[in-house]
């Protein structure tokens, strides 16, 4: 029996929970799960809260096991931080705080974090309170030393991306430290997702971000249909497949081109940029929306794939297949380009491993996770594909981790196109007799997206959470800065490129 095992067999499970086990579990529980975590055992997969209860996903990567811990009935307010012993869970336990007002006891950072002091209800998943508390500036963490300096970046940048705030204290030209504060983008999707229809909950989890909106809906409906243990059928379960992979394919072309264009090389980006609207238009002919909102829905999808949008893709395949292979060819031949990209921002093996840093940020340092491939949800049990892996965790293998994807994406989509079965697309899903609980984890192009949800007797949402991966790649952004030059930071947040709005919910 695995670590995560023997802990959820010293609780009390909790029925209608698929497909993942969940156990409510006493301190001496909780604390020892913070311990393995805190040692490496475990991987922390999310963290979050209700009126009275806190969750914890977690995977054992050597076992192959997922379950949920859970304290309820919580008295005091309170529970044993698990940020004390586990660096990683110190923004969720932040975030938890401000929207449930549960307190962990011993967390090592006491600001907000969602919560700026601008809402006009407090711990909105608990407790419901007045207008939020009136605060002093947020306090930034000091850097001490000579000739240390100050400069602050955002939340409003030049040009039309996600507003966050940056305070880098520098040496000269050398990042010393990193601070980031989020939060700007939050939009109270759990608090929406709370008394919502099925329909209205997809696409509340389409919406948390939109470069994401086909994983999101994804892993929504995942986890209802393990709830409920509705079978979705069997062409419905390919088709979304196909469109995890097209909006895969989008996102890195265009992550590919940008991270070039933050190098002084805008020939890439233009080149990737015209790769990138072609994946969009063929999705707007194969599914009817260019980024494939609202396709996704539980019980399979709402529209069908006919023979010219099949037709269109594989053209789509032959177009970028002619020109891909070029650009991947000037990028890697290109001594300029290089000279920014090799060497900066590094991320560090062990770091990658201790957040359960997923997609191409883990990827390319070292830690080889794919939920498509760990997990194994269909249809990519009967799929064949490589999962690049590099230790280098440079910008240079962000990228060259995005260029295998690219390329390995093209022969899934193939696959998928040459398999895609006959069949219906869409199947009722049946009424609900009593609560039901589901989880699903999701490979998007991120990387890993986490839904949990609890259905009640009439089938409503009565709880909804949904995880970015990014939530455990920004802290890493800070480590990676740290010594490069500040000039350097667009071209290493970029190589990131974690999500603002998917992480302020």
């Amino acid at each position: 029996m695995s670590m995560l095992s023997d802990m959820i067999e010293k609780g009390r499970p909790v029925p209608h929970h698929g497909p993942w086990p969940r156990a409510i579990v006493d301190l001496v529980v909780w604390i020892s799960a913070a311990q393995a975590l805190s040692q490496g055992h475990l991987i922390l997969l999310g963290l979050w809260g209700e009126k009275t209860a806190v969750h914890m996903a977690m995977l054992d990567e050597l076992a192959g096991t997922t379950g949920v811990l859970s304290l309820e009935n919580l008295k005091g307010g309170g529970y044993p931080s698990i940020a004390q012993l586990h660096p990683p869970a110190l923004r969720p336990e932040r975030a938890l705080r401000d929207l449930t007002g549960l307190e962990p006891w011993g967390l090592p950072d006491s600001r907000l974090w969602l919560d700026h002091g601008q809402w006009d209800l407090r711990y909105p998943l608990g407790e419901r309170r007045g207008s939020s508390l009136e605060t002093a500036p947020y306090t930034f963490l000091r850097a001490e030393g000579d000739g240390l300096h100050q400069i602050p970046v955002g939340p409003v940048h030049a040009g039309i991306i996600e507003p966050g705030h940056f305070r880098f204290t520098a040496n000269g030209e050398t990042v010393v430290r990193l601070e980031e504060r989020l939060g700007y983008a939050h939009k109270g999707i759990e608090a929406l997702m709370v008394g919502a229809d099925l329909i209205r909950g997809a696409q509340l989890a389409g919406r948390t971000s939109g470069d994401s909106t086909v994983a999101y809906a994804y892993a929504f409906s995942q986890a209802v249909e393990a709830a409920l243990g509705f079978i979705v059928p069997y062409r419905a379960v390919w088709l979304r497949a196909l469109m995890a992979e097209l909006e895969r394919l989008a996102n890195h072309l265009g992550d590919i081109g940008a991270i070039c264009n933050d190098a002084a090389f805008p020939l890439m980006l233009a080149h990737c940029g015209v790769l990138r609207e072609q994946v969009l238009r063929a999705a707007n002919v194969a599914f009817g929306h260019r980024l494939m909102r609202d396709r996704i829905v539980p019980g399979g999808v709402t529209t069908d794939l006919n023979g010219d949008g099949a037709a269109c893709l594989r053209s789509l395949l032959a177009e970028i297949r002619r020109w891909f292979p070029a650009l991947v060819e000037l990028y890697d031949n290109t001594a300029s380009l290089q000279d920014r990209t090799v060497g900066t921002g590094k991320l560090r093996v062990d770091l990658a491993r201790e957040y359960g840093a997923g997609g191409y940020i883990g990827r390319a340092s070292g830690r080889g996770f794919d939920a498509r491939q760990a997990l194994r949800y269909p249809p990519y049990d009967s799929l064949v594909f490589d999962v690049p892996v590099l230790n280098d965790g440079d910008v240079n293998a962000r990228i060259w981790i995005r260029i295998r994807e690219v390329e390995q994406s093209l022969l899934l989509i193939e696959d998928i196109l040459d398999c895609l079965p006959e069949g219906l697309i869409l199947d009722v899903i049946p009424p609900v007799d009593e609560h039901r609980e589901g989880m699903a984890l999701v490979e998007g192009f991120r990387g890993d997206v986490l839904v949990w949800l609890r259905l009640t007797r009439e089938g409503m949402i009565e709880r909804c959470h949904l995880r970015d991966p990014s939530w455990f790649q920004w802290p890493l952004l800070e480590a990676a800065i740290e010594g490069n030059i500040v000039a350097d930071f667009p071209l290493c947040n970029k190589s990131f490129n974690c999500s603002y709005s998917g992480h302020d919910l």
